[in-house]
C-alpha cells in the first residue's frame, strides 16, 4: 500500500527529487507538510504556474493543468493574450491541492501577481539580479537603492531572497490599481534606484549593455510571475525563497534557506506575513514618471533589430 497524506496517494517518495537536489521527493511533501500554513497564504485565489522535474527529463514550467487531475484540485481558466487560447490553471488553496502538486513533483510555485478574476495586480515588486559574476551581496546593494527610492516616494516594501542569486523586493498595494499603473510605477522605481548609484546599478534590459552591474528588473507585472515567498527552486540544493528582516540582508547567504534548513528557522513565526507593510497607494509621482519611460521589452526588440540590422549592414560593406 502506499503513503496518503489528507486523502492524497503519494509515491515514489524515496526517489532523488532530481539530480543535485540533496533532497528526496519524500523530503519535498514533508517539507510542503511543514509549510503548509506559511505557502498556502501567497499562493491562494491565484493562478499558479509550477516547475516540475520529472525523472530523467529536464526541468519544465506547467501552467495547464494535464487532464488526469482530479476533479477536486480547484482552477480557474484564463485566456492567454501571448498563446491565443484558454489556460486552465490550478488554485493552490488547501493541503491537499498542495500534497498532489508535491507527489507531482512539482518543485517551484510561481504564482500570478493578480487573484483569480481580477485584473489588478496586489503588489508592486522589483527583481534584484546580479551579475553572471556577481554575489548575492550585489544584489542586496540593488535592493538598497530601490527601498531608499521607494522611501522617497512615501512607500516601503518587504524584501525576501529569491532561491537563486537575487532578491525580490514587494510593495503591497490598497486599492484597485491599474495594471498599466503599476507597471509604469516599477519602471519608474528603477529609473529613480539606478539615479541614486549609476555605477552599481542598471536598468539595461539587454544583457549585454549592463557591463557588470546590478539588474533592476522593473517587468514582473502583467502576465509575469515571481516564485512565491517559501517555494522551494529546483536548484542545486533545493534552496528556498525565503523572507528576510532588511536588516539581516548583509548576514545571509541564499544557502542558509534550503528544503531541510529553512522550516527549523522559522519556528511558529511567519516573517513573511509579520514584515509585510501595510497596503499602500501608488504615489501619483512614480506613476506619471513611468509612463513617459519605455517599456523595457518593447524597447529591447527594436534595439535588437537595430543592432540586427546595422550588422548586417557592415557586413555587407566589407563584402
Amino acid at each position: 500500500m502506499g503513503e496518503e497524506r489528507d486523502g492524497v496517494p503519494l509515491t515514489n517518495l524515496d526517489q532523488e527529487l532530481f539530480p543535485s537536489a540533496g533532497a528526496t521527493k519524500r523530503d519535498l511533501v514533508d517539507y510542503l507538510d511543514a509549510m503548509s500554513g506559511r505557502l498556502l497564504p501567497v499562493l491562494r485565489d491565484r493562478p499558479l504556474s509550477v516547475i516540475r522535474v520529472l525523472r530523467g527529463q529536464d526541468r519544465f514550467m506547467q501552467k495547464n493543468l494535464p487532464k488526469y487531475t482530479p476533479d477536486w484540485v480547484p482552477r480557474v481558466t484564463v485566456w492567454a493574450d501571448s498563446s491565443h487560447r484558454e489556460v486552465t490553471y490550478a488554485l493552490a488553496g488547501d493541503r491537499r491541492t498542495l500534497f498532489w502538486l508535491g507527489n507531482q513533483r512539482a518543485v517551484e510555485y510561481h504564482p500570478a501577481l493578480t487573484t483569480a478574476g481580477s485584473p489588478h495586480p496586489t503588489h508592486l515588486i522589483m527583481d534584484l539580479d546580479p551579475p553572471e559574476d556577481g554575489g548575492f551581496d550585489l544584489a542586496v546593494a540593488g535592493a538598497r537603492l530601490v527601498r531608499q527610492a521607494l522611501a522617497d516616494a512615501g512607500m516601503s516594501g518587504a524584501v525576501k531572497t529569491s532561491g537563486a542569486k537575487g532578491v525580490h523586493v514587494f510593495v503591497p498595494l490598497t486599492g484597485d490599481p491599474a495594471p498599466e499603473d503599476v507597471a509604469a510605477a516599477q519602471r519608474a522605481v528603477a529609473a529613480r534606484a539606478e539615479r541614486i548609484d549609476p555605477a552599481l546599478a542598471t536598468t539595461a534590459f539587454i544583457r549585454e549593455d549592463r557591463h557588470g552591474k546590478v539588474f533592476l528588473d522593473a517587468t514582473r507585472a502583467g502576465g509575469a510571475t515571481v516564485v512565491a515567498t517559501y517555494s522551494p527552486r529546483a536548484r542545486p540544493g533545493t534552496p528556498v525563497s525565503f523572507p528576510v528582516a532588511w536588516s539581516d540582508l548583509d548576514r545571509v547567504t541564499p544557502a542558509d534557506f534550503t528544503l531541510h534548513t529553512a522550516p527549523g528557522l522559522l519556528g511558529d513565526r511567519d516573517p513573511w506575513a509579520d514584515g509585510m507593510p501595510a497596503p499602500q497607494t501608488l504615489d501619483a509621482g512614480l506613476i506619471a514618471e513611468g509612463h513617459t519611460i519605455p517599456v523595457a521589452r518593447v524597447q529591447a526588440m527594436h534595439e535588437g533589430k537595430r543592432r540586427a540590422r546595422a550588422r548586417r549592414e557592415a557586413e555587407g560593406e566589407k563584402s
